[in-house]
């Protein structure tokens, strides 16, 4: 039996990025599994949240990594946040920060940053 495979993607709680993440990470990655850490607008967390809450999420990450083998980060914001009403633009240079914050942790991995656009799709912003 073939091993399963994992991606990661932080992306925000809002279900309706759920599925267009999982399956374009799926299908550009080949991975079946997506392990999915969310926030309320995580772009907007991950460069402005509490020092104990980061923690936290570096250490899901370390558990994708290095429990499931997970060789790829995806760093998701949104349109239509709720968590973190700001245009496109401005999200974008958000998950651009974000990718930098998260490559900075140190992990072996591939870190990209996306956006899901009105029609909810799947853009890439980086990576």
């Amino acid at each position: 039996m073939a091993e399963k495979t994992f991606a990661t993607a932080i992306n925000c709680m809002d279900g309706r990025v759920q599925l267009p993440v999982i399956h374009w990470m799926q299908e550009r990655y080949g991975t079946e599994y997506i392990d999915m850490i969310t926030e309320a607008g995580p772009t907007k967390f991950l460069l402005e949240g509490p020092e104990d809450q980061l923690a936290a999420v570096k250490t899901k990450i370390d558990i994708s990594v290095d429990k499931h083998g997970s060789g790829v980060v995806a760093i998701v914001g949104h349109y239509n946040c709720a968590g973190n009403p700001v245009e496109r633009d401005e999200k974008a240079g958000q998950i651009k920060e974000s990718v930098d914050l998260v490559k900075s942790w140190g992990f072996n991995v591939d870190v990209i940053g996306l956006y899901v656009n009105d029609q909810w799709e799947v853009e890439v912003i980086t990576g």
